[in-house]
């Protein structure tokens, strides 16, 4: 219920994927008569709603949602505390979602903080990983290297790669780069047969690293001018196309070419973000997700708590530390 434009968004996903999809069941956290009006009588028996009566808005501070028991993201969280739902899938306020989902569904094994990790393009048909993108904004040493197995494993089960290549961000790739804190990260993280040392903020859209390390609040402003920096790019382009005749024939010849590369910047091609770390699966999406990014949210999902990487992160801590 508390995503920017409501319930509507939320509600049209989970039918894109039940209509994609047979092999789930949804359960939509709200107001019930709200949900009820949005969904069609033939997908009423794949949805069970669970009524909600208070929503925390996204000006509210993250410290109201543990006291707020009857805000449909509590009641969404205790579901799958309470093993009534595999996974939970949230557009709105991403600080309640991650306050929630550590304190209540808690940590695994091993994990001292859960990190959000998100997914940046590159220009060698890859994905990287980066991670912390804003759960934590002040870390620890050991934050960083725990988060580096995080994506490691991540990287193994979700992405495919047996051999994913762990980079630490930092303004060097020399190891005598970056404050008193990465320094000491880097020391730990050559605990990582994976770990290839320093990287810069460059090397996480150039597939030289699989997984990009650092702390929320450098990966968080990382995140916010990479969108920045696609949407201005996009706007430019288009304003440039526009000034002739021959510019917009020609690019109406490229049109394959930007389609595909919108696909590759658009968030809502991956949904969201997970919340690695915890005993289960939360996915933060935008709070701006259209029904084809929730849509897309569920699926990351499903794939998700279907991977078992919470077995493999539980495992490979217990192996390095």
């Amino acid at each position: 219920m508390g995503g920017d434009f409501g319930p509507y968004p939320i509600v049209e996903g989970t039918i894109l994927a039940l209509r994609e999809r047979r092999d789930f069941q949804a359960i939509l956290v709200g107001n019930k008569a709200k949900i009820l009006s949005l969904i069609p009588k033939k997908y009423l028996d794949r949805i069970e709603i669970v009524e909600a009566d208070d929503v925390i808005g996204m000006d509210e501070p993250a410290t109201e949602a543990l006291k707020r028991k009857e805000s449909s993201i509590y009641k969404a969280v205790e579901l799958v505390r309470q093993g009534k739902a595999d996974g939970v899938v949230s557009a709105g306020h991403s600080g309640a979602t991650m306050s929630l989902a550590t304190l209540r569904i808690g940590r695994l094994k091993n994990v001292s903080r859960p990190a959000i990790a998100t997914l940046m393009p590159t220009y060698k048909n890859k994905k990287t990983l980066v991670l912390d993108v804003g759960a934590n904004v002040d870390c620890k040493p050991e934050h960083l290297f725990e988060f580096g197995v995080m994506g490691e494993a991540y990287a193994t089960a979700i992405l495919k790669n047996p051999t994913p290549q762990v980079g630490l961000l930092s303004n060097g790739e020399e190891e005598t780069k970056g404050n008193e804190t990465t320094k000491a990260a880097y020391r730990l993280l050559q605990k990582l047969p994976t770990f290839k040392g320093n990287v810069e903020g460059n090397n996480i859209f150039d597939g030289s690293v699989d997984v990009v390390v650092c702390d929320g609040f450098t990966g968080n402003i990382v995140l916010k001018t990479s969108e920045g920096v696609a949407d201005a790019i996009s706007k430019l382009m288009k304003a440039n196309i526009k000034k002739t005749p021959i510019r917009m024939a020609g690019a109406l010849m490229m049109k394959k070419v930007f389609r595909a590369l919108k696909k590759e910047i658009d968030y809502s091609e991956y949904g969201g973000a997970p919340l690695i770390g915890i005993k289960g699966c939360a996915i933060i999406s935008h709070g701006k997700s259209t029904p084809k990014a929730i849509k897309n949210a569920i699926f990351q999902a499903i794939h998700y708590i279907e991977s078992d990487i919470n077995g493999y992160i539980e495992r490979r801590l217990q192996e390095v530390k």
